[in-house]
């Protein structure tokens, strides 16, 4: 069956790691294990692409297929530190672990359309639910601009990382605007009750101290 899918798609050496990778992010790794030393080093040489398959519920299935922008070192030992960037979406359909002679897995994949189809008014929500996230957990949101996607956005309004697995099963802008806006509409009020209990326990820079009930 594997030598049939190779044939009618293409191939990508494997990645498996417990992340989700995003389309247009950049990643940085520190290969280490003698496995993916060797993926690297073929993919350096041949100039080519990997998948990082997202390892999440016990299964290697979907992930994002990831170029190498740039080896920042060689080890003498073989070891790298790279900067990748995300390409697209990849589905794997079926995988040889090991591959042949090499140590690592090649998988036959299939790329998930991407229907670019954002709104607007939900994006508009979206970036001010993000505006007031940022503000209630103090964080600098001045980068945060009304160009983004939700790709760009993802590993920063607290998915859990089934989340973010989830999220990448989606093929349309609309339908991963809709499930981000859900999710800040779950976590602004319990960010709000936060701050406001905050608020209440700084109000006098302590609690107030009462004197204990007097005993009868």
């Amino acid at each position: 069956m594997y030598q049939h899918l190779i044939e009618m798609t293409r191939t990508l050496p494997l990645f498996p790691l417990n992340l989700v990778a995003f389309p247009y992010q950049n990643l940085n790794l520190h290969i280490f294990e003698p496995r993916y030393k060797e993926l690297i080093s073929d993919c350096i040489e041949e100039n080519s692409t990997f998948a990082i398959p997202s390892y999440v519920k016990n299964r290697v299935e979907y992930g994002t297929e990831m170029e190498i922008r740039e080896v920042t070192k060689k080890y003498e030992d073989g070891k790298y530190d790279i900067k990748t960037r995300g390409k697209r979406i990849v589905k794997v359909l079926d995988m040889e672990n090991p591959y042949q002679n090499k140590k690592y897995a090649i998988g036959a994949i299939e790329e998930i359309p991407n229907k670019n189809n954002g709104d607007v008014l939900l994006k508009e929500e979206i970036f001010e639910a993000v505006q007031e996230m940022y503000d209630l957990v103090e964080v600098d949101n001045r980068k945060l601009s009304m160009d983004f996607q939700v790709f760009d956005i993802a590993h920063q309004i607290g998915l859990s990382t089934e989340a973010e697995y989830e999220l990448i099963q989606l093929t349309e802008e609309r339908q991963r605007q809709r499930y981000v806006l859900d999710h800040l509409k779950v976590i602004l009020p319990k960010l709000r009750d936060i701050q406001r209990s905050k608020e209440l326990i700084q109000m006098n820079g302590h609690f107030r101290k009462y004197n204990p009930p007097q005993e009868f």
